[in-house]
């Protein structure tokens, strides 16, 4: 009796799989609930210097949301890259590099921001509202959202991938020039 239930748990695993990914084994959204070509979701954010931001007033610029959090290890790998090779050669333009903080309090976010090194700002995202406007609240952070001018998703990464990110970077440089 043991070995069909054991089966059918096996071809709903499969088929489970199947449906979340594609036929290459690589999920189909990633974890997103937007895709390119959306409008980004309006919200508003605090900043962790106490600024209020909302994404329609960034209109008109690039931008750039990097959803992270202190205890996430790609996190930290992918925002030294972030830094160097996307905030500083852009951050005199008409371009927005944020950090989204998964629901973190001010001062954790604070600290992890001067560990880090980066000098791009950084917001809070109490109860991951933010990030559930753009992903499934369980799918995980390490992702960035690249937004046009008008407020269009444009690019969105998941985890920390080289190619991906040099992809990520010629959109932006693309939108900027």
């Amino acid at each position: 009796m043991r070995k069909p239930i054991q089966i059918l748990s096996l071809s709903l695993l499969i088929q489970s799989a199947l449906t979340f990914c594609g036929p290459s084994g690589e999920n189909k959204d990633r974890g997103y609930i937007v895709k390119v070509g959306d409008a980004a979701p309006e919200f508003t954010m605090q900043l962790t210097n106490g600024k209020t931001v909302s994404l329609n007033s960034l209109r008109g610029k690039v931008v750039v949301l990097q959803f992270t959090a202190s205890w996430c290890s790609v996190c930290r790998k992918e925002m030294p890259h972030l830094e160097e090779e996307v905030w500083l050669p852009n951050k005199d333009q008409d371009f927005i590099l944020i950090g989204v903080d998964y629901d973190e309090p001010l001062e954790k976010v604070k600290a992890f921001a001067k560990d880090m090194g980066i000098s791009y700002p950084m917001a809070l995202d109490p109860g991951a509202r933010i990030f559930s406007l753009f992903s499934h609240k369980k799918s995980g952070v390490t992702r960035n959202v690249v937004i046009d001018r008008e407020g269009k998703i444009v690019f969105l990464t998941r985890l920390y991938d080289t190619e991906e990110f040099e992809a990520m970077k010629e959109k932006i440089e693309e939108l900027l020039n």
